[in-house]
């Protein structure tokens, strides 16, 4: 099947849900709106192979954001604008809290600047994103003089129409996925993540899968060095609005699990994946870290002061290996990248996978197509979602471990093979086959690791006898 037969397919079974991606570019500058708001009213507008209609969804869209997108230089412009006309519609993200003193829900508009507007329980109920992180919507504000010299604000929202996933249905994601086979799948998967599939051969394109498990699988360490300019970290920031991305300098106790001072959770409780960029130049300012990593990527559980934590968010460490991987290997090891306080043996055994980073080719221009794909705010809400599920006993269905595989080997191999089940067969059916090839790729990451484990041993057992 072609990459048009799998873009019909996305269009005929997925409709409003996909759109085609090298469309956002044309609209993104000038409009300070995320990348997948704009995908969302795309895939409204111009969910169709048809270039003529294309154009006339285009032009749509541009119209809505021209006409109702308000820049937060606009605010008071647009706030007289609603008491002159009574009503007025807007753009604008609106983030929602309940007040216990009022006992009542109370919203705030990013860019118009309106902190008190109250919200119907009925709209919270609709769309729970509203609670957590806000949603950006098409919104009729009215104007509500009856509330003059009170408390209460003087607009309110007369109609609210999400523009961004709001509520998300798994079971007919997984229902729908049974129009695909697993190939077809893998290319929708592929695309919508921005890559042109038929650029990549079926090992490189596990590769680029692989790098996914951390937003499907909670509590997931993965490892990631390879040659420059191979979008290791493109994913953590541009795919989902659920993952951090940091880029090498100086990170805290404090800042990664919990501020003492404040009470503050840190980074791992508010983030689905926290990625490290360029973990060369990672550096840690509290002697604490090293051991607090270790102790949290193996149970997903820290200690700070006197209570114990848990948070869910998965590790992801990605970095450069200048050097052709053989000479590093006649002399070295493969996590040379890392800081010399985290090449500590029992910190690099908690990772489950290291994805071997010089077999992922560099990008080019051609790697990139005008093929449909989900919109990003969808892929991203659908592998959250997965995130509560787990598929780590699947693998007894059909195979046994060895002996020669100790408890965190197992542990590692079964969250990888979750991973991959969730992202290409999360409607259950597989076959025994596949997962032959998910346990096979699952095991090769792990012996990575536990290889170099060796390694560093016998290094650092020369340097010393020198």
């Amino acid at each position: 099947m072609t990459t048009e037969d799998v873009d019909q397919k996305a269009l005929d079974v997925f409709p409003g849900r996909v759109v085609r991606k090298d469309l956002v570019q044309d609209i993104k500058s000038g409009v300070n709106v995320p990348t997948y708001v704009l995908e969302y009213l795309i895939g409204q507008y111009c969910a169709t192979d048809d270039e003529e209609s294309l154009e006339e969804g285009l032009k749509k869209v541009k119209q809505i954001l021209s006409k109702h997108y308000v820049r937060p230089d606009e605010a008071e412009f647009v706030k007289s604008e609603v008491r002159e006309r009574g009503r007025y519609r807007v753009i604008d993200k609106v983030n929602v809290r309940l007040d216990e003193q009022q006992d009542a829900y109370i919203g705030s508009f990013v860019s118009l600047g309106l902190n008190d507007v109250e919200i119907n329980e009925h709209l919270v109920s609709q769309h729970p994103k509203l609670l957590g992180g806000g949603v950006w919507a098409i919104i009729d504000l009215e104007y509500l003089p009856d509330n003059a010299n009170s408390p209460k604000s003087l607009f309110g929202i007369d109609s609210f129409k999400p523009i961004q996933v709001s509520n998300l249905d798994l079971n007919q994601l997984k229902d729908r996925r049974r129009e695909f086979t697993r190939d077809e799948w893998m290319d929708l998967l592929l695309q919508s993540v921005g890559y042109d599939p038929s650029a990549f051969d079926e090992r490189e394109k596990l590769l680029f899968l692989a790098r996914c498990i951390p937003l499907v699988e909670s509590n997931y360490n993965y490892v990631e060095l390879g040659p420059r300019g191979t979008g290791k970290s493109y994913l953590y920031r541009e795919i989902s609005p659920h993952s951090i991305l940091i880029s090498g300098g100086k990170t805290t106790v404090a800042k990664l699990f919990l501020n003492l001072n404040t009470g503050r959770i840190g980074l791992v409780g508010r983030w689905d994946v926290v990625a490290f960029d360029e973990v060369g130049g990672l550096r840690f300012s509290d002697s604490e870290a090293v051991q607090m990593l270790k102790d949290y990527m193996e149970s997903g559980s820290f200690s700070r002061g006197t209570e114990e934590l848990t948070a869910q968010a998965s590790m992801v460490y990605v970095g450069n290996i200048d050097l052709d991987v053989e000479g590093v290997l006649k002399s070295s090891h493969l996590f040379e990248p890392f800081p010399e306080e985290m090449q500590d043996l029992a910190l690099i055994d908690r990772f489950h996978y290291y994805l071997p980073g010089w077999e992922v080719p560099k990008m080019r221009s051609e790697f990139f197509g005008d093929q449909f794909g989900f919109i990003v705010d969808y892929f991203a809400e659908f592998v959250r979602e997965l995130r509560k599920e787990s598929y780590s006993d699947v693998i007894n269905e059909e195979f046994a471990f060895g002996d020669h595989l100790n408890q965190r080997d197992e542990k590692a191999v079964r969250k990888t093979v979750s991973g991959l089940l969730k992202l290409l067969h999360p409607h259950g059916e597989y076959t025994k086959e596949q997962l032959r090839e998910y346990l096979e790729f699952a095991m090769e990451g792990r012996r990575r690791v536990k290889e170099q484990l060796k390694r560093i041993g016998r290094v650092a057992k020369r340097s010393r006898l020198r």
